[in-house]
């Protein structure tokens, strides 16, 4: 069993840091605002009378508790730092206006203006919402990594590499199942 666990997590690795190799990315949505203009607007893709966390205050439960809120697979990436399969969350796929929130702790982590398809398989964000990630490095697959955690609950979304679109050049690339979607009702 911990045989196939290296086994999956080295071949994250190598799609996780060679997956653009030959593909075009498709550029973030071209409607003239700039990432601080993104990040500072966030709001305004958050659905009316939305059920978000709206501090950023460290959340604390036990390992029981976070095993009685999350499915096994939420526990597994939110918790344990799994990572979800290539290609299995829609989110991945998700094209509405709206904000993505950990599906831990309801926290806003992204909106929609903030994504683009990276052709990886998981969702990926060209930058993210102030203040809802913290970063640490990763060695588990021995090459270091930036591995990026909610600020609120600690819980694991994925990796951040340098493979991105213009302007930040960077690829936020997230478990779907960390998160959950909030579409934007007209």
């Amino acid at each position: 069993m911990k045989r196939r666990m290296l086994l999956q997590s080295l071949a994250v690795a190598v799609l996780g840091a060679f997956g653009n190799a030959g593909r075009t990315l498709s550029a973030p949505p071209k409607e003239g605002k700039s990432v601080e203009e993104l990040q500072k607007n966030w709001k305004s893709f958050l659905a009316e009378g939305a059920d978000v966390a709206t501090s950023n205050e460290p959340l604390k439960r036990t390992n029981e508790e976070w095993r009685k809120q999350l499915s096994p697979a939420q526990y597994d990436v939110l918790r344990q730092e799994g990572t979800e399969r290539a290609g299995t969350s829609p989110l991945d796929r998700e094209k509405r206006p709206g904000v993505f929130a950990c599906a831990g702790c309801s926290l806003p982590l992204f909106t929609s203006a903030m994504k683009f398809d990276s052709g990886t398989g998981w969702p990926s964000f060209f930058t993210y919402i102030p203040g809802a990630l913290a970063t640490k490095r990763d060695f588990k697959l021995i090459l270091p990594r930036t591995e990026y955690h909610c600020v609120r609950c600690g819980g694991h979304q994925g990796h951040v590499f340098d493979d991105g679109p213009p302007p930040t050049n960077l690829r936020y690339c997230n478990n779907g199942v960390a998160l959950k979607f909030i579409p934007k009702t007209s």
